[in-house]
């Protein structure tokens, strides 16, 4: 994942000229990678990618396949199957955090990775605010009150887990229904008990 700067979209499509429409429509806001075959977008995934946008049917490695690996990797990268594919009920099994039918105007493209960024981004900062008040629940529940008042690392402690809070109210701020279910979904695909 960027940990600063730009972003880091991977246009995963078998018809270049339709991944290389959709990257340059988004290389104005984000840094974008392209990859034109399963195998390409297999290669060129790694932790600088924040979201993929991948096509479903390609020769040779198939997204659905594409995406299976992702999830295998780890819950982080974000994965929008955008395909002329009508979904149907074998959807309901896939671990993708949207899906958009083709064609797919620009504005629907950044409002579909603005949805995932939101949604990764309140991930990372509810996993930051339960290590956080996992520390401090350690503390108060082994420390005197006033070993509390007078430690400046726990003073310091308390002030974190306030900026994370007031992070994590401005994310939920411009949260939709659908951002809540997408984040939940990959809290729970990220749990120990669904590993």
């Amino acid at each position: 994942m960027t940990t600063g700067g730009e972003d880091t979209i991977l246009v995963v499509d078998d018809e270049a000229d339709v991944a290389d429409a959709y990257a340059a429509q988004l290389r104005e806001r984000y840094a974008v990678e392209t990859a034109y075959s399963g195998e390409s977008a297999l290669d060129a995934l790694d932790e600088s990618v924040d979201v993929v946008l991948l096509d479903r049917r390609m020769p040779g490695v198939s997204g659905d396949e594409v995406l299976s690996t992702i999830r295998e990797r780890g819950p982080g990268m974000r994965v929008a199957m955008v395909t002329a594919v009508e979904p149907g009920f074998d959807i309901v099994e896939m671990p993708f955090d949207d899906y958009v039918v083709k064609p797919v105007s620009r504005g629907a493209l950044y409002e579909t990775i603005e949805h995932l960024m939101r949604c990764a981004t309140y991930e990372k900062r509810i996993r930051e605010y339960y290590a956080l008040t996992g520390k401090r629940a350690a503390l108060v529940a082994n420390k005197s009150q006033a070993e509390l008042a007078t430690s400046e690392a726990f003073q310091s402690l308390e002030r974190e887990i306030d900026a994370v809070r007031e992070t994590l109210d401005d994310v939920t701020a411009g949260f939709d229904e659908t951002d809540f279910e997408a984040v939940f979904r990959d809290l729970n695909r990220a749990s120990p008990a669904t590993e």
